[in-house]
């Protein structure tokens, strides 16, 4: 779930910053950059683990800070590929089942990877699994805030970077359009199309 990743950057310090230990405040100039950041192709960062290396401090003319090179490693969520988790069903939708694990809320279960089969209940607004017994079909809902286990079965990056307009006709039209279709940076794709994968209450109740 968590990893360790390898980065590089140069981290400003400003001088009424200069009293205080340069790791200190190097850690946390690089917490306010990344923490709670999503990386492309990296992943939701975390928090800062350590520092390896430390190279020269320069200060460049017209700007009193330091500006240093720091290689460092930081924790970052990167769930793997069939990685099993466990979350709770924030919301349902036609679109699947809306999963969140507290500090990370953009996975999604789409209507294919349910336990079939499996309806969508448009009074409620949940999906039901409508489970076969020898006395006939039970129907199983994914209410709101039940605990679901679920694997990771893909996962998307968008580039949320900002982007100058191609044209100003094509900006104006858009506009609207662009705040409609904001994605999220990282996107986790979840299945429960297995044996032991669902909500936790229909494998532990007897």
């Amino acid at each position: 779930m968590f990893v360790l990743v390898e980065m590089t950057d140069t981290v400003r310090i400003p001088p009424w910053q200069f009293e205080r230990k340069l790791n200190e405040s190097i850690a946390e100039e690089l917490n306010k950059k990344l923490a709670n950041k999503v990386v492309y192709n990296v992943g939701l960062c975390i928090c800062l683990y350590d520092i390896t290396k430390l190279e020269d401090s320069y200060i460049f003319p017209g700007d009193g800070a330091s500006h240093s090179k720091v290689h460092f490693r930081y924790v970052v969520f990167h769930p793997f590929l069939d990685e099993i988790l466990v979350g709770q069903i924030k919301s349902c939708s036609q679109d699947g089942v809306h999963v969140s694990i507290g500090f990370f809320d953009d996975i999604v279960i789409p209507p294919e990877s349910l336990q079939q089969p499996a309806k969508f209940d448009e009074t409620e607004q949940v999906w039901v699994w409508e489970y076969e017994t020898e006395e006939g079909a039970h129907d199983l809902y994914m209410d709101i805030g039940e605990e679901i286990r679920f694997r990771v079965v893909d996962e998307t990056f968008v580039d949320t970077s900002p982007t100058g307009p191609s044209s100003a006709e094509a900006s104006t039209s858009n506009a609207a359009e662009e705040v409609q279709k904001k994605e999220a940076p990282y996107t986790l794709v979840g299945s429960i199309s297995e044996p032991g994968l669902g909500l936790l209450s229909w494998w532990t109740n007897s």
